[in-house]
C-alpha cells in the first residue's frame, strides 16, 4: 500500500496516542512571581544626573533613555558627533560616585547605535521561571525545543529553540539552577511522545531530582535499571549508546533521502515511511551532561555527537563548574560554539569559556552571559528552586507513562 493510500485509509500517524490523556505540567506548580514597580521620579534623577555629570566634562549628547531590568538599569545615550568614547569610559567613576551605585560603562551596543550606561541595582530582582513560562513569547514560540533563557538587561524575554541551536557549553557558579530552568522550559512544552532526555550528573546530586518522570521523558541503557546516570562507567556506556543510536538515525535519514530528522518524521507521521520497511518515529534526544569535568574519557564521543547529531535530533548540553583550559579543551570548544558563563574566578576563566572577558565580573545569583556566534549577550536567568522541581516531576510522574524508559541501544550492540 502507497503512502497516498496509507494516510487515506489510516489517516495521519500520531505518536502521543500512546498517552493520549497526558496533560501538560500547570503554573500553579511554580512559586508565584511579583514585579518591582518602576520608581519614576528617581529614574529621571538618575538620568538628569548622568547628563549633568558628562555636560560638566565636556560630553555632550544627544538623546538619554533607560530600561529598568532586574538586574541594574540601562541608560542608553547618543553622543553627540566628535565625542570619542574613551571620555565617556574615563567618566565611569564619577558616575559610580554621584548615582551612588555600582555603574559600568559599556558599547557601543551592538545593533543600536548606542553607548550603554549600566546602573546596577543594590538588591537585584529574582526573576522566576514562571514569570518567563507564563509569557506569551514562550507559550507561543513556534519551536522544535524552546528554552526560555531569561531577561535580558532591556527587561526583554529571550527564548531560544535548542533544537538548531549549536551545541550549548556552559561553565561557572549557576550552572545547575540554569539546567534545572532549560529542562523546565522543555517539560513545559514537550508531550513524552516527541522528546527524550538523556540525564548524566556525576555529582549525583543536581539532576537525580528528576527520577519521577523516568517512564515519561528519560532514556536509559536497557541493561540498567535507573535511566538517571551518576557512575562515570555508565556514563561512557551511555555515550557510546548515542554514538550507535546517531549512527541508526543517519541511516534512516540516508534511506529516506532527506537530511533532517524533521523531514523524515514530517513524512513518517503522513505515513510515508512504514514501519515494516525498518523505519520508526523518531523522538527528539536532549542531552543533559551536569559536570563534564568528570568525563573527560569520554572527549571523542561528546565531540562526535556535538559535531553530528543535530541533523539527527540529538542535542547536547554540558556544564562545568571550573572552566579550566585542562576541562575545556580545543577540540570542546571547536564542537560547542555557543557557551554561556556565569561568574568565574578570573579573566582567564572567562576567555576559556566566552573567548573574551566578562564572565568575571558578573554578580552572581543568574547573572549570565550568552555567546551565540559574534554577539554576546548579558541576561538574567531564572531561579529555579528544588519544590518546584519536585512538584513538576510528581505532576508528570503520577499520570500513565510508558511501561519503561526509552531503551537506547543496549550493550550488546556494542
Amino acid at each position: 500500500m502507497d503512502a497516498e493510500n496509507q494516510l487515506r485509509d489510516f489517516s495521519e500517524f500520531d505518536p502521543r496516542l500512546a498517552l493520549a490523556n497526558y496533560q501538560f505540567p500547570r503554573l500553579d506548580l511554580l512559586t508565584p512571581f511579583f514585579s518591582r514597580p518602576v520608581n519614576a521620579e528617581k529614574l529621571e534623577k538618575d538620568k538628569g544626573i548622568i547628563v549633568d555629570i558628562l555636560e560638566f566634562n565636556g560630553v555632550l549628547i544627544e538623546r538619554i533613555k533607560a530600561t529598568v531590568g532586574p538586574t541594574l538599569t540601562l541608560f542608553e545615550i547618543i553622543p553627540a558627533p566628535g565625542v570619542r568614547m574613551s571620555k565617556i569610559l574615563a567618566l565611569e567613576a564619577d558616575l559610580a560616585l554621584y548615582l551612588a551605585a555600582k555603574v559600568r560603562v559599556t558599547g557601543p551596543l551592538a545593533r543600536k547605535g548606542t553607548i550603554g550606561i549600566e546602573m546596577f541595582h543594590p538588591v537585584p530582582d529574582k526573576v522566576r521561571i514562571r514569570s518567563l513560562l507564563a509569557s506569551d513569547i514562550f507559550k507561543d514560540a513556534p519551536m522544535a525545543l524552546p528554552v526560555a533563557m531569561g531577561k535580558t538587561m532591556n527587561n526583554d524575554i529571550l527564548i531560544v529553540d535548542l533544537a538548531y541551536l549549536p551545541p550549548l557549553l556552559i561553565a561557572g557558579e549557576g550552572k545547575s539552577v540554569f539546567l534545572r530552568s532549560l529542562l523546565l522550559s522543555l517539560l513545559y512544552k514537550k508531550h513524552p511522545a516527541e522528546m527524550k532526555l538523556v540525564l548524566i550528573d556525576t555529582s549525583g546530586i543536581e539532576l537525580t531530582l528528576f527520577h519521577r518522570i523516568e517512564r515519561h521523558f528519560l532514556a536509559k541503557l536497557p541493561e540498567e535499571a535507573q535511566a538517571i546516570v551518576t557512575d562515570r562507567d555508565k556514563a561512557l556506556r551511555t555515550l557510546n549508546a548515542l554514538c550507535l543510536e546517531l549512527d541508526a538515525r543517519c541511516d534512516l535519514l540516508k534511506d529516506a533521502d532527506v537530511w533532517h530528522i524533521s523531514d523524515y518524521n514530517e513524512k513518517f507521521v503522513r505515513r510515508g515511511w512504514s514501519p515494516a520497511g525498518g523505519y520508526r518515529y523518531l523522538p527528539l534526544i536532549v542531552v543533559v551532561i551536569d559536570e563534564f569535568a568528570g568525563l573527560l574519557t569520554a572527549e571523542i564521543q561528546i565531540s562526535r555527537l556535538a559535531q553530528s547529531g543535530r541533523s539527527a535530533g540529538i542535542h547536547l548540553v554540558i556544564a562545568t563548574q571550573c572552566p579550566s583550559a585542562k576541562v575545556i579543551t580545543s577540540a570542546i570548544k571547536a564542537s560547542f560554539i555557543t557557551r554561556l558563563a556565569f561568574r568565574v574566578a578570573s579573566e582567564a576563566d572567562s576567555r576559556t569559556i566566552l573567548d573574551n572577558r566578562g564572565a568575571e565580573l558578573l554578580h552572581g545569583n543568574g547573572d549570565m552571559l550568552l555567546s551565540i556566534g559574534p554577539h554576546l549577550n548579558h541576561l538574567q536567568g531564572a531561579l529555579v528552586t528544588p519544590e518546584e522541581i519536585k512538584n513538576v516531576c510528581a505532576f508528570i510522574g503520577a499520570q500513565t507513562g510508558y511501561a519503561d524508559a526509552w531503551l537506547l541501544p543496549g550493550a550488546a550492540a556494542y
